[in-house]
């Protein structure tokens, strides 16, 4: 008997992707009995599962993002490569890239194969385990920056692009906007790895994940809180540092205590000059947590998949690139993905307004 194809027994639903023969969904959108969850950025954990299976990176900072008890009734780990069979269905969990614990999801029925990759990157990052390609019939892929205008440069470059603003303007600090999971972290690292040795600030709703990701063996250096409860007319502080907050905080009163400060933003969407315009930033830092256009159709070489499904994002130009090679490709629409880069919530920011 012939292998069945992926799409008679995954099905696409008002929920997110349901393994028929397994009973459980791949990153959900609402609380299920049970979920596979990729990654711990919201638009993919959800809290309120009553089963979760996880790396054990992802279910720790569902934890500490949910609660214990929003993090899954049940929380059953599993390690990269190592494989776990539901009602007849191996699951394996394989890097990917994307932040800490995020992991691609294989699903294997009767000699058929489908792997949802989740949000992934292809860049090296010094703060989790790198993309692994797995071949199979089915991939299922983001295309978040799925148009030929997103070629990224190297993280290397943009960093070296903060670090002499930095040298060129000692009177200002240099605020750079990045999401609390995973970009944070990348940035730091990265500016570690290019020689900043002094300490980094932390807006206080990036602090815990970062004290997360140490707890889990990720080295960060020196962090240092951005002061608060300064009395009104202090001096304006942290001249010539780099402070990390969420982009929404550049814009709230929050701000006003450093001093002329630089406004930066770490995204991929910084190709887009209108964008970074439109949002006031004046040093605009191309550093994504996805893959570009290029490493997208890497990517699908890599996995040798005749059919790919695209999960949300630009998916009519992949789709059309993907004719061009031979290989069958179909838009999925999922409710709930977030088209925006890392996050489906916004960051919160409220508890470090300006007293």
């Amino acid at each position: 008997m012939p292998a069945p194809h992926p799409e008679t027994w995954m099905k696409v639903t008002p929920l997110g992707l349901y393994c028929e023969p397994g009973g459980f969904y791949v990153d959900p959108s609402r609380a299920v009995d049970r979920a596979v969850v990729s990654h711990g950025h919201a638009d993919h954990a959800r809290p309120g599962h009553a089963a979760v299976l996880a790396t054990p990176e992802t279910l720790a900072i569902m934890r500490a993002r949910f609660g214990e008890d929003r993090a899954g009734d049940q929380q059953q780990p599993l390690a990269y490569g190592e494989s776990i069979t539901r009602n007849g269905v191996r699951i394996t969990l394989h890097p990917a890239g994307h932040v800490l614990g995020s992991a691609q999801v294989a699903l294997e029925w009767q000699g058929s194969r489908i792997v949802v990759s989740g949000d992934y990157k292809r860049r090296r990052d010094p703060t989790c385990a790198g993309f692994v390609p797995v071949e199979c019939d089915v991939f299922v892929t983001e295309a978040t920056f799925a148009l030929p205008v997103f070629r990224h440069p190297p993280d290397s470059h943009e960093i070296r692009r903060l670090l002499d603003s930095v040298a060129l303007f000692p009177e200002r600090a240099h605020v750079v906007g990045a999401y609390a999971l995973g970009k944070t972290q990348r940035i730091i690292a990265l500016l570690r790895e290019a020689g900043w040795d002094r300490p980094v600030h932390l807006h206080g709703a990036v602090e815990k994940l970062c004290t997360l990701y140490e707890s889990l063996g990720v080295p960060l250096g020196d962090l240092r809180p951005v002061p608060k409860g300064l009395k009104r007319g202090h001096p304006p502080i942290l001249a010539g540092e780099i402070v990390i907050a969420p982009p929404s905080a550049e814009a709230t009163p929050w701000a006003r205590r450093l001093a002329d400060p630089v406004t930066c933003a770490a995204s991929g969407w910084m190709t887009v000059r209108q964008r970074a315009k439109l949002r006031g930033v004046e040093l605009p830092l191309i550093v994504s947590d996805h893959a570009d256009w290029d490493e997208l159709l890497q990517t699908i070489d890599d996995v040798r998949a005749p059919e790919v499904w695209v999960t949300h994002g630009r998916d009519d130009a992949l789709v059309h690139a993907l004719s061009l090679k031979g290989i069958r490709g179909r838009a999925l629409h999922l409710v709930g993905r977030d088209e925006e880069e890392d996050e489906g919530a916004p960051e919160p920011a409220a508890e470090e307004a300006a007293p």
